[in-house]
């Protein structure tokens, strides 16, 4: 099993921990949040220390994944991602059991991809990424870099969803829909 380190101890780290325990390819080792949180627990794993620390739990044996959620904004998840990055971390890549991932699509680094989401063939998800529980991510659909595909969304067929955006619960975009970078596409509606 791989170490895993868990950044953002909120709602969607609770998820998050459960996908991972799922997987049993990772062994949580802590988590990291604000420092009033340190000494707390969320699903049993103890907060441990202050995101500023993360540097000294860097090394070869250890993966990172960022675990705090992103409703509208992707600011603090990219901040954590960059942050991370420059201290020359490794991140985890996790996919539920309960997912279907073609053979034939891409995953970034970073990205959890969450129970019962689907991504087809041709597809391509970047780093960072939230693909929520039970999200469709059709074929040869492009999500880049720090996005949130929230709970049910669909992305039909050759969208292009751009740098940091966040598409809502049940959302559903039309084929061919380009999203430019940073949009907030509500829940529930239907984008064309």
């Amino acid at each position: 099993m791989k170490n895993i380190f868990l950044v953002g101890g909120g709602g969607h780290c609770v998820s998050c921990i459960d996908v991972i325990e799922q997987t049993g390819l990772f062994k949580i080792q802590g988590i990291f949040d604000v420092a009033e949180k340190v000494g707390q627990s969320v699903s049993g794993y103890a907060i441990l220390d202050m995101d500023q620390n993360i540097k000294k739990y860097v090394s070869e044996d250890h993966y990172f994944l960022i675990t705090l959620g992103q409703i509208k904004s992707p600011e603090l998840r990219l901040n954590k991602f960059l942050f991370l990055e420059n201290l020359g971390a490794r991140f985890a890549t996790v996919i539920s059991p309960r997912a279907y991932v073609s053979n034939h699509a891409q995953v970034g680094v970073g990205t959890i991809v969450m129970h019962d989401v689907l991504i087809n063939s041709g597809s391509r998800v970047g780093r960072n990424c939230i693909i929520n529980t039970k999200a469709l991510i059709e074929h040869e659909a492009i999500i880049a870099d720090h996005c949130h595909i929230s709970t049910a969304a669909v992305v039909n067929g050759s969208c292009e969803v751009g740098v940091g955006s966040f598409v809502g619960s049940n959302a559903v975009l039309r084929e061919t829909l380009v999203v430019p970078p940073h949009s907030v596409l509500g829940a529930g509606r239907f984008h064309k």
